[in-house]
């Protein structure tokens, strides 16, 4: 590739990146990771991009979510579990509804830094660079605490790799049975407000399940259905962890960022001539793209041509974040323009980032709006003929009072009770499996419109 090597992004303009007061130490930190073990594997990377590119094709759909951002206080088994758990009884939601493979992809084990609105946040009268996630800096407003420290990437390098030990050993001992995570489902239908809405898919799994152990399949004798593939991704922002963790492929001779499976660049760091296009484009791992309000048709394009100039199915993810009230007007050109230029991408819908609201004192997301804005991604998708191929959520597996609404309907006088999110706040478990719900809903009408515009093709 013309011009590229994993450093070349240091030749262009950055945004959201810190300022370290010691460059030799920070040179030291990259030096040292350099010589680290690769956290993920190119074959694990290519795997994952030969089922996006069955998301692109409509024959698959990606599910993509975890924290807002990752935290070292926050490091538990029991946190990385509960996720998992959430995760799983999600993905067998929507795959029981859609008839096809949900593609597993955890915003986990490296999603350390954050960008912000603002260089500096003030309190009172005192100023200090903000806090950009525990990569970088920590969250207490101390001169100290926000000096951006080098040292804190090999602290987010060794998390990284004890969260990924332990999903791996979820996903392949057991722990990922369909059976356990059907178990886990009806739990909560039991507990919803809205039980009788969930209860007739939660019989029709049960159903297909039975009907399977009768003809033998069962997971004892069926690894596939004991076991599944779980995939990680994170921002990828700070751009010289990234560089440390890139890697030749002795197999291919190409370059892949090994610090997670799917890397994305965010809707503030998109620049066509900024550092962190330039450093995208080179490693071929898939990456994603958030795709915000004031990005353009041509916009898109000229980025398209510099992310995925071949045009390889499951290389280009765009994660569309307008807002409820904003993206039934800015997402249809943008389908018209990818689809006229016949560009093989996978679309995904983030409901999170353009409906962050103030309430009581605290960043908050209304629940109705994230509905409506995945309620209006399909429909703009079914109006163009194109394929709503995935959802982005922030999320976690613990009982937190970020998002307001819901079936237990959290108000704002809720929110102080478990508002535990050091950045953006995150739907809890039930509210996630909520929107599992909602999106096999969606899926299962979308199957059915297919069929039967695929039946009168064929009379």
């Amino acid at each position: 590739m013309e011009r590229w090597a994993p450093g070349s992004w240091r030749e262009f303009p950055i945004e959201q990146t810190p300022v370290y007061r010691d460059p030799a130490a920070l040179a030291e930190v990259e030096n040292q990771i350099a010589g680290f073990p690769p956290l993920v594997f190119a074959g694990e990377a290519r795997n994952l991009k030969r089922h996006l590119a069955d998301v692109a094709a409509g024959k698959a759909f990606l599910l993509q979510g975890g924290d807002c951002a990752e935290t070292f206080n926050e490091h538990s088994a029991d946190n990385i579990r509960d996720f998992f758990r959430v995760f799983l009884q999600m993905s067998v939601v929507m795959t029981f509804a859609a008839g096809s493979p949900v593609v597993k992809l955890g915003r986990i084990a490296g999603q350390f830094a954050k960008p912000r609105s603002s260089s500096i946040e003030k309190q009172g009268d005192v100023e200090l660079p903000s806090y950009r996630g525990d990569i970088i800096n920590d969250i207490d407003f101390t001169e100290t605490s926000r000096q951006p420290d080098p040292q804190r990437q090999l602290f987010a390098y060794r998390q990284s790799a004890a969260t990924l030990n332990l999903i791996r050993a979820f996903a392949a001992g057991g722990f990922a049975n369909l059976e356990n995570a059907h178990r886990w489902m009806l739990g909560f239908v039991k507990n919803s407000p809205q039980s009788e809405r969930y209860q007739k898919l939660a019989d029709q799994i049960t159903e297909t399940l039975g009907f399977m152990r009768a003809i033998g399949l069962d997971p004892e004798h069926h690894p596939e259905l004991r076991q599944t593939e779980f995939y990680t991704s994170h921002e990828a922002l700070l751009l010289s962890y990234e560089q440390a963790l890139t890697r030749i492929d002795s197999t291919s001779g190409d370059y892949y960022a090994t610090s997670g499976h799917m890397l994305w660049i965010g809707d503030r760091t998109r620049q066509e001539n900024g550092a962190h296009v330039e450093f995208m484009r080179g490693i071929r791992n898939p990456i994603g793209l958030k795709c915000g309000p004031s990005l353009t048709p041509d916009g898109l394009m000229r980025l398209i041509d510099a992310l995925s100039p071949e045009n390889e199915p499951g290389r280009l993810t765009l994660i569309c974040r307008f807002g409820a009230d904003k993206i039934s007007d800015a997402l249809p050109a943008l389908l018209r323009t990818v689809s006229r230029e016949g560009r093989s991408v996978v679309w995904s819908c983030d409901p999170m980032h353009g409906n962050t609201v103030s309430a009581g004192g605290y960043k908050t997301r209304p629940f109705d709006r994230i509905m409506s804005e995945i309620r209006n991604f399909f429909d703009a998708h079914q109006a163009e003929g194109t394929y709503a191929g995935g959802i982005h959520l922030e999320m976690t597996g613990k009982d937190v009072t970020e998002c307001m609404g819901g079936a237990r309907a959290i108000s704002e006088e809720d929110l102080r009770a478990r508002y535990d999110t050091y950045c953006d706040p995150r739907l809890n478990a039930e509210q996630s499996i909520e929107v599992a719900f909602l999106v096999a809903e969606l899926l299962k009408a979308e199957r059915l419109a297919r069929g039967v515009a695929e039946q009168q093709a064929a009379e």
